[in-house]
């Protein structure tokens, strides 16, 4: 087993729990120094003297970047039944993160999450960060996931080609992980953990505003992709309807031409991962879906025009609204999975 800590200008407490993790167990552990610079090399060399191994990165490249060029490194170098990464804060209890290795050797196909209940004193923006996040990755994925910035993760060996080839280099690459661990063929498992701030987590490196950005940014182009195919759908719809006077025809020309254009921006810039190796599975899969959801659209179209009376343009608005969160689970679980 290994543990995993990346590390950018880290207080004495990364010395603290290396320490306490070698006195615990024979772990090997791995600490990347993302360019924390000449002030903090005597943690570094402290941790090295110790016998653990210290991959340095010149300049700061993010969080991902050194979670990426540790697992690179296990992959090449090491045998282990799996790998642990901790954040250097102290935030981690040697205890717990024991456990997520224990938890790893009995699910290996899952991603082991070091889950915090939030009980006590949490800093305001770390309770209301996660759950924004929260509610963000369920309605992103269909999942409930409890704590989603969570840094104690777990992974069976057999992951790590899977790890290294996860976009994103900063904060959003923990995001994009869970992300894509459903259509990865991986599911969740979750381990209940102690909360622990210090001095309120003003030792964090995480900028909410640029790194939130960065973390929502799948969702954000999702949902800019569907926002413009339903424009297209709608001008479509009122052309049709407008030349024809059959709502049924109406519908089935508008969608096609918009599914069309909805999946060709979801493969290459939306779910661009896939794009090369599963374009043959997930295009069939998608006009399966759409024809479904065209049904389905022309429905509900139906009853809110026909039966209740709404006009066409407020009919068709609420229709996209309605199955809008159900368009998004149904393309990342079925149409773009592996």
């Amino acid at each position: 087993m290994v543990i995993l800590i990346p590390a950018y200008e880290p207080s004495k407490k990364l010395i603290k729990l290396v320490c306490e993790l070698i006195y615990v167990c024979d772990y090997d552990i791995v600490v990347v120094d993302d360019g924390s610079g000449e002030n903090y090399r005597y943690i570094f060399d402290s941790i090295s003297n110790l016998g653990c191994t210290v991959l340095t990165h010149e300049k700061n490249m993010g969080k991902g970047a050194a979670l990426k060029t540790g697992f690179k490194y296990i992959q090449e170098t090491n045998e282990a039944r799996g790998v642990v990464t901790a954040d250097c804060d102290g935030q981690h209890l040697t205890k717990d993160i024991i456990n997520v290795a224990e938890a790893i050797k009995e699910h290996k196909n899952y991603v082991v999450l070091g889950t915090r209940r939030f009980v006590g004193k949490v800093p305001f923006r770390s309770r209301f960060g996660n759950s924004v996040t929260r509610a963000v990755f369920t309605f992103a994925s269909g999942v409930k996931v409890y704590d989603t910035q969570t840094g104690l993760r777990g992974f069976s060996i057999d992951m790590l080609p899977w790890l290294c080839d996860i976009p994103g280099d900063r904060f959003e690459y923990e995001m994009n992980m869970l992300l894509e661990t459903l259509p990865a063929g991986y599911s969740f498992y979750e381990i209940n953990i102690d909360t622990v701030y210090h001095e309120q987590n003003q030792s964090s490196h995480f900028h909410p505003l640029k790194d939130s950005f960065r973390i929502y940014l799948p969702i954000i182009k999702f949902s800019m992709s569907s926002i413009l195919s339903g424009v297209i759908d709608f001008l479509l719809l009122a052309v049709l309807q407008l030349y024809t006077s059959n709502l049924f025809l109406s519908v089935i020309g508008a969608r096609l031409c918009s599914a069309s254009f909805n999946y060709t921006i979801n493969r290459i810039y939306v779910f661009s991962k896939f794009k090369d190796a599963s374009i043959k599975r997930s295009l069939p899969r998608y006009f399966i879906l759409a024809a479904f959801i065209m049904l389905v659209n022309y429905g509900v179209i139906d009853i809110y025009y026909s039966l209740l009376g709404l006009s066409l343009f407020l009919a068709k608005i609420l229709t996209e609204v309605t199955i809008f969160l159900f368009s998004y689970w149904a393309q990342r679980r079925f149409v773009f999975s592996k």
